[in-house]
Order: structure tokens, then sequence, then C-alpha cells
């Protein structure tokens, strides 16, 4: 039986910046993203979630190709796009969208929404004239709940909740497959981060979308992820599908993650838990596990090597000794 090729391939991703370090101002590298490898499969809703500055976001910029990999490869469809430039680089940039965290930066304050939502349809060629362009943009709008009239209004004069409303209809437009959301309900209020993720739910099963959902948030990820990568100062150290994780975490990080997860319901309180300790620094991480300084499993073995990320049962990986 022939194997299907997963819609997303990443191979040994590395991404590292060049900073300036100390007194002296020598020049130093950090890797923000340090050797990780995974795949999505199309019709996935992949969550990445972790502490800030772990390098979620990094890396999902290299997947849409605002950032080159300093190492690695990234496949979409079977095909290798790390190094692609030019007109081919323009046909795999149709197929992949991201949605950015801040709705008010992300939009053009020049520009009408009819401007913005038409602007990829020019780029891309994708409509003959103006009244198809006008139509599919109504379209578009409709899917993402505004209305006709929010055409000729400009990004401030509408809320957070509909700019994230106008910079997704932005990354569909344009029918991708993949789609990158970055933190998409962060800058908003709690009941509009909630209608915007029932719409993100909505619209994945309406066009049969592939996500990857980067968020700190695990409640977010829950809802709208079925599997989910946690990643810690730049690695991956544990994948499973979402309702194994919640059931089951097994790396210790996961777990405290897990249990700083705050309930709702007033009788229901608990003590939140505390990650103990601070995060390294990417300058001198720890040798071994970059865990390690924070972990209540540590021993000897853990200053010596960096875990590798392994299949413990099916389909669920953790990066961990003790396990």
């Amino acid at each position: 039986m022939k194997q299907e090729i997963p819609l997303l391939k990443v191979e040994n991703l590395l991404k590292e910046f060049s900073v300036v370090k100390g007194f002296w101002a020598k020049k130093a590298r950090i890797k923000a993203v340090n050797n990780i490898s995974f795949s999505i499969d199309e019709g996935e809703a992949v969550g990445l979630v972790g502490e800030s500055g772990c390098g979620k976001t990094t890396t999902g910029r290299m997947l849409v190709k605002l950032l080159e990999p300093t190492a690695g490869k990234i496949f979409f469809s079977g095909e290798d796009i790390s190094n692609l430039k030019g007109s081919k680089l323009k046909t795999i940039r149709r197929e992949i969208q991201m949605v950015f965290q801040d709705p008010f930066s992300s939009l053009n304050p020049r520009m009408t929404v009819y401007d913005i939502l038409k602007r990829p349809l020019e780029i891309f060629k994708v409509a003959k004239g103006s009244d198809e362009k006008k139509q599919i943009a109504l379209e578009i709008l409709q899917d993402v709940g505004l209305k006709p009239e929010h055409l000729t209004r400009y990004p401030h004069e509408f809320s957070g909740g509909q700019r994230q409303r106008i910079a997704i209809a932005r990354a569909l437009i344009l029918k991708p497959r993949f789609i990158v959301l970055d933190e998409p309900t962060s800058a908003l209020d709690v009941s509009v981060q909630a209608q915007i993720l029932n719409l993100l739910k909505n619209l994945r099963k309406e066009h049969s979308l592939t996500y990857l959902l980067i968020s700190h948030d695990l409640s977010v990820v829950r809802f709208l992820a079925n599997r989910i990568m946690v990643m810690y100062m730049g690695k991956l150290v544990e994948v499973a599908s979402t309702s194994e994780l919640f059931r089951e975490p097994l790396h210790p990080y996961t777990r405290l993650l897990m249990g700083s997860i705050p309930n709702p319901n007033p009788r229901h309180r608990k003590k939140l838990k505390m990650i103990e300790g601070d995060i390294p620094s990417l300058l001198n991480p720890p040798p071994g596990c970059f865990f390690a300084p924070r972990c209540p499993l540590k021993t000897s073995e853990c200053d010596k090597a960096f875990p590798e990320l392994r299949e413990v049962k099916e389909g669920h990986l953790a990066a961990c000794f003790k396990i």
C-alpha cells in the first residue's frame, strides 16, 4: 500500500540569529529553532505550544517563507521549498498563508477592506476584472461574518475581533491549502476569542483547510487542534494527539504546563503549579537537556546530552530520559 505524502514535512529545521553579546559587543549566535522535525497531514489542525520566546513564531515564519532557515528542509506536498526563489516561490505563497497575532498592525491603515482583499487577487492574477474581484471579496467577507458595507471602510473603523476577521479573510481569499495561525486570539477580549475560534473551526470544515496553530494558551489549542507539539527553547519535547496529551502528558515540562491552566469554576479552585526557575539563556544554554535546570525529575544523565524525541507509545513522542 502506497504511503500518503504529508502536506507539510519539516526535517532538521534550524534557525540561528546573530546577536551582540556583552560589554565588548562580541558577536554571538543563538539557535531560536534547534533542529526540529515534524509533519502535518492534509486536513489536520496541529497546535504548537510553549512559553514566550521558545521559537514558535520563528518556526511559523519559516514555514511561510518569511524567514529563511539556517539549515534543514521544508517539504510541501512532497516538494522541497526550502530554497525556492522567484516565480516558483510565488506559486507556493498562494498555497501557504498566515494570520498574524496583532490585527492592529497586520492591516495597512491606508487601505480600505476592499483594497486589502483585492491585493492578493491582483498579485496572483486570480480575477479577470473588477466585478469578479468584488464578487470574490464579498463572498469571503460573508464567510468570516462581515457585511458588504464593510468593504469601503478602513481598519481603524473596526473592533479588534472584526480586524482579525478581515485578516482571516485576506488569508483565505486565495483558497490556500495550509494556514499558519500565529496567536490569532491573544490580542482579543475573551468573549471575542470564542467567536474567532468558532469561526476558525467552521472555516476549516467548509474550506478543507490545514492549520498550524501557534499559541501559549493550551485551552485555545485544545479547542481547535487535533494534535499538539510542545516546544521548549527551540526544541520539540513532546508530540501527541490532543486527547492523549491532556489525558496523559509524559514530559515533565508538559505536565507543569498542564498544571498551570487556571480553572474558571470558582468552586474548584486549585493552587496553580509554578515552574520553578527561569528559562536559561539561548546565548549560554545548559549542557544536556535544556529543561534540566527547572526539572523536578532531573538526574545526572540529564546534564550530559539532550534526549532524542522518540516514540514512547503509538503516536506519542517525548524527549526525556525518565520516560
